[in-house]
């Protein structure tokens, strides 16, 4: 049984993976998943109903579903349905997010830490958030001053004053907040709109006109026109898609486009037909609504479009990156367990976990390079999940080579944080976005930023083998000699691996430039992080070739390049200058800070005497190398 084990345990993961793939099944009748898939242009591109709303409800709570009061939780795209239908059910579900004590006080109440609440418990003080957020948005107007400047309480009042904006915004998204019956209210405004009209003209020519027509069309415009402001996806499709395919509209725009062209477009009908069909809870109007609705499109000849809109509903149903995540958890913890009771099945089992969350990885970043017709990295998210895939593969290599379970640990744990990571990074909206026109050139993502990023898995990759090293051997008696060997070679090579790609990284990033910008170098603060890294792996590495360091002292160079990759990688991007400032993110700082501060406790550990040492000061010490230059496998002291 126990040689099945591994296969059962792999089985059951892999199982959880795919069950996402399942037809999903209608919520009390209505297909909700029908209508996340429907298309709508959004930051630039098309992209589901489905999107729209995860994206939207991670920026405002940090989460992808709503936890009901009664247990459960509410799905997105249903979450979305009711803000934009039924925005009396909204109002009552908690999912503003809010952080700071004192913002709470102002707020009424005394909870500590993070806290959600629903619209209705913020109403009451709407006017006083809106005018501390005002006040604060001018002042740093006329300062010119940035987010930097913010306290933590003023960031996040600015966060939930944004949230509010937002939420408003979906609300007028679809109908009119307020409306009642929206099908019924656009045959009253079609019927209104040729006599309304006539009425406006005979009136800007200063002739008589019917005055109850002029108000009432009147009232129409400016409803539609506060719906065109404010609404977030724009989800009318073009009329003509022959030569205007990206002209989406909103509602609002839609609908007063009617009183110039005397027409309202016919998709706003169906529109109108599918809230109607869920406001008033009636799944049959509402699947129906859909059904019409996707015909119309696909007579349109949007078939491109709606198979977009399908596909990305499914990868966002599949989750991949957060399942991979949940997987290297798994085959970390195992990785650690088998160095505690060296059981061949439990390596195996953590190593085939390995590869099933390697897989499932990969299959994410191909599907999202699909999506997007782009190479892996087009910003700071993308980057965050590649690097933690380079870090993986090397990890499985490593482990293919030196069996030990050093690899599965290295992978698991790089795999693990990269995946935090680029979800807190996901926190600020689309991330499938470009968020440079720059970077919108395939070549050199495909090159520069793709090449460049594999140097930054490669050099945390020797980071954390270094901690590794650090961890058991100033710890534990567990680094034995061949183990402080092995760890010795890995750190080695990589740094070896990570100064090619760094190199030719930042070279072909030059060369970019020089096409980008005219300018092959410009000093810019990414530019020169990208070049301290390939010095940094130019100095340990003949620190290395003579005799200058040995293991330990490879060790902390491969920290002190751990310190290095992550302030290229992070820090610059938080400085807010530069032409690489792309994906700014300031709430990072305080982590990067704290990671830095563990890598400098690890150095001055690193750099201790082998006496303080348990694996160096035990009744089976490390032997320390003898005489010779070049690679020295063995620790002596700091060196």
């Amino acid at each position: 049984m126990k040689k099945w084990w591994p296969w059962i345990l792999v089985g059951v993961f892999a199982a959880w993976v795919l069950s996402a793939l399942r037809p999903p099944t209608a919520r009390e009748g209505f297909d909700v998943a029908a209508f996340g898939r429907l298309p709508v242009l959004l930051n630039g591109r098309v992209q589901p109903f489905d999107s729209v709303a995860r994206n939207s409800l991670l920026n405002i709570s940090g989460k992808s579903v709503v936890r009901l009061e009664e247990g459960g939780k509410m799905e997105p795209t249903d979450w979305l349905l009711n803000v934009m239908t039924r925005p009396e059910v909204s109002d009552k579900l908690k999912f503003f997010r809010i952080e700071h004590p004192d913002l709470e006080g102002l707020l009424g109440t005394v909870k500590p830490g993070l806290v959600y609440y629903s619209f209705d418990q913020l109403r009451p003080e709407l006017d006083k958030l809106e005018e501390q957020a005002r006040q604060r948005l001018v002042s740093e107007e006329k300062k010119q001053a940035d987010v930097q400047t913010r306290t933590p309480y003023q960031k996040d009042l600015i966060h939930l004053y944004n949230s509010i904006i937002l939420y408003h915004r979906l609300k007028s998204s679809l109908q009119p907040e307020g409306a009642e019956n929206f099908v019924e209210e656009i045959k009253v405004y079609r019927n209104a709109i040729p006599s309304g009209v006539v009425a406006l003209q005979k009136s800007e020519k200063g002739e008589a006109h019917n005055a109850e027509d002029l108000k009432m069309i009147g009232g129409f415009f400016r409803r539609y026109q506060s719906m065109a402001r404010f609404a977030y996806p724009l989800i009318v499709p073009p009329q003509d898609t022959a030569t205007q395919r990206d002209a989406w509209a909103s509602m609002g725009d839609g609908l007063m486009s009617a009183m110039r062209d005397g027409q309202i477009p016919p998709a706003i009908d169906q529109l109108a037909a599918i809230s109607v069909g869920f406001k008033e809870q009636k799944p049959a109007d509402f699947n129906r609504g859909i059904i019409e609705y996707r015909q119309l499109l696909e007579g349109k000849n949007l078939l491109v479009e709606i198979k977009k809109g399908r596909q990305e509903y499914l990868f966002n149903q599949l989750e991949p990156f957060y399942k991979a995540m949940v997987i290297y958890v798994a085959a970390l913890l195992l990785g650690c367990f088998y160095w505690l009771n060296g059981s061949e099945n439990v390596r195996k089992t953590a190593a085939m976990l390995l590869a099933l969350a390697f897989v499932i990885h990969t299959s994410g970043l191909l599907f999202r390079m699909f999506l997007e017709g782009r190479p892996p990295v087009t910003n700071l998210y993308s980057s965050a999940v590649f690097v933690g895939w380079g870090a993986v593969l090397l990890g499985l290599i490593l482990e293919r080579i030196h069996k030990g379970s050093i690899g599965i640990v290295v992978a698991g744990a790089i795999g693990f944080t990269t995946q935090i990571i680029a979800h807190h990074l996901s926190l600020s909206g689309d991330t499938m976005e470009m968020l440079q026109a720059v970077l919108d050139t395939n070549i050199w993502l495909a090159t520069h930023v793709v090449v460049i990023t594999i140097g930054y898995s490669s050099m945390f990759v020797a980071g954390l083998l270094a901690i590794i090293y650090i961890l058991r051997g100033f710890f534990t008696k567990s680094l034995s000699e061949q183990t402080a060997k092995s760890l010795g070679r890995m750190v080695y090579g990589i740094i070896c691996f990570a100064t090619l790609f760094s190199f030719v990284g930042t070279v072909l990033g030059g060369i970019w430039a020089d096409q980008s910008w005219g300018r092959f170098w410009g000093w810019d603060p990414k530019e020169n992080g990208a070049l301290l890294i390939v010095i940094w792996c130019a100095v340990t590495l003949h620190a290395r070739w003579g005799g200058m360091i040995r293991e330990r002292g490879l060790m902390v160079a491969a920290l002190i390049g751990n310190i290095i990759t992550s302030f290229s990688w992070f820090g610059v991007n938080m400085l807010g200058i530069g032409l690489h400032s792309y994906g700014f993110m300031d709430a990072a700082f305080k982590w990067l800070m704290l990671f830095i501060a563990s890598q400098l406790i690890l150095i001055v550990l690193g750099l201790l005497p082998n006496r303080y040492w348990a694996s160096f000061n035990g009744a089976n010490p490390v032997k320390p190398a003898s005489g010779g230059r070049g690679p020295r496998p063995v620790a002596q002291g700091a060196r």
